[in-house]
């Protein structure tokens, strides 16, 4: 049996999760939807929905956050930018790929066509989809030149949603493979942090309907996307599924995914979490900071360590650890209100900004996000230094339950006055209970 087959077993397996996935995917869940409701009422997620509207109307969907509906394929894509589009996102580290996003954003679309689904049903299909893209992460073998959460989640989305509609496992082949053909996105947004990240993820939610939807119309796909000769681990990126498919089912790849405390590129977070213990335990004093140093893996480098800039826009604040640094100082929060014009000529951030070096260490793992070493000079001249193991709301590092509540408030009070109170309260009813 080909490792491709196996994933398309497993997507169609008749699975009962066992408790602790099943606890994962919930959590999982209530974490989405409360960050995409807050990225739903962001100013650029209203700018995208007058695109959204204008390609077609229809009330098969809900919008996440909204009191609006289109059709799924639509609200599919805005559900998924909505998701992303704070870098608020649930992400599976060893596999770098945010693995809830594009999922969820297409199976809200999918339950909600169907006039609803059985919760549990909901929730397999949104383990199954995030299992297989994450493992298609975790598969990888070298650095990421395509954006690995929109390419591997539209994998994972499209045999969720396959499942989750009931399309007979004959057809799961047709379905992976057009999938595939329309997958895209580059790492190019992310370096010049352009609005087109999220786009990406929101065009792989599409997808994963549209494949669904072109299967049932009788279409039919390339059967060997993943290993074939022009397949995705020879085009996209280099990879050995093995990595993945030999452990299949042993366990479930949801229950290693992390949460993301701050609304910022989780290469921030070991930063980030260190400077708020620190705060919140009293042994620092963030107006005493006047430098900052910060030894890290290449892909930290590469995903937050870029320049502090007086014009950079709000997609580029948040994958900034030179604006987000003296933010976490000031304010011992990260709150998404403060990626404005004037917070980034504050002449205050603008002046540690420039002083926060971000180094790349001798660690050779393309994919690593720790260890970090963080060093603080303060006023008096003396240094605060710190070894940074994980991030919080790592499976080994998890957040508090007043700290979850914490993320879930603000997350509640930045969403529309408008946005259905089950996203917070009850979000297993607002997936799968449409009315």
């Amino acid at each position: 049996m080909s490792r491709t087959q196996q994933i398309l077993d497993f997507a169609a397996a008749d699975h009962v999760m066992p408790d602790s996935a099943r606890a994962a995917a919930m959590y999982f869940l209530g974490d989405t939807l409360a960050g995409g409701a807050a990225g739903a009422a962001s100013d650029e997620a209203q700018s995208m929905l007058t695109a959204v509207q204008a390609w077609g109307t229809g009330d098969e969907a809900r919008l996440l956050g909204s009191t609006s509906c289109l059709p799924a394929t639509s609200a599919a894509w805005f559900n998924a930018f909505a998701i992303h589009c704070l870098e608020w996102d649930a992400v599976h580290e060893p596999a770098v790929v945010h693995a809830l996003s594009v999922v969820t954003g297409a199976l809200l679309a999918s339950a909600d066509r169907l006039d609803g689904c059985d919760p549990d049903a909901f929730l397999t299909a949104l383990a199954v989809g995030v299992d297989i893209a994450s493992g298609m992460g975790i598969a990888a073998t070298g650095a990421m030149q395509f954006f690995r959460p929109a390419t591997a989640g539209l994998i994972g989305a499209a045999l969720a949603v396959a499942r989750l509609e009931g399309i007979a496992e004959q057809n799961f082949p047709d379905i992976l493979g057009l999938a595939y053909s329309q997958a895209a996105g580059t790492m190019q947004a992310h370096v010049e942090a352009s609005i087109a990240l999220p786009l990406q993820i929101a065009n792989a939610a599409r997808s994963a309907i549209t494949a669904v939807d072109l299967v049932r119309a009788g279409m039919n796909g390339p059967h060997d996307p993943l290993e074939g000769p022009f397949g995705y681990f020879k085009l996209f990126e280099p990879g050995d599924l093995a990595r993945y498919t030999d452990d299949l089912g042993k366990s479930w790849l949801i229950e290693n995914v992390s949460t993301k405390p701050f609304p910022s590129g989780r290469a921030s977070h070991g930063i980030l979490g260190a400077i708020d213990i620190m705060l919140r335990d009293g042994c620092l004093n963030g107006a005493d900071v006047v430098a900052v140093d910060i030894a890290a893996p290449p892909l930290i480098h590469r995903l937050v360590g870029r320049p502090y800039k007086t014009d950079m826009t709000p997609g580029y604040a948040r994958l900034c650890l030179p604006f987000l640094v003296p933010l976490m100082l000031r304010d011992h929060i990260i709150d998404p209100r403060c990626f404005t014009p004037q917070e980034f000529t504050n002449p205050a951030l603008q002046n540690l900004g420039q002083k926060v070096t971000v180094r790349i260490d001798d660690n050779p793992d393309h994919n690593a996000l720790a260890p970090q070493r963080l060093s603080l000079l303060l006023a008096d001249g003396s240094t605060v230094n710190r070894e940074i193991a994980g991030n919080l709301g790592s499976p080994e590092s998890p957040m508090s339950e007043a700290q979850t509540q914490s993320k879930r408030d603000l997350a509640r009070g930045l969403a529309s006055s408008n946005a259905d109170p089950r996203i917070f309260d009850h979000p297993l009813a607002y997936a799968t209970e449409p009315k």
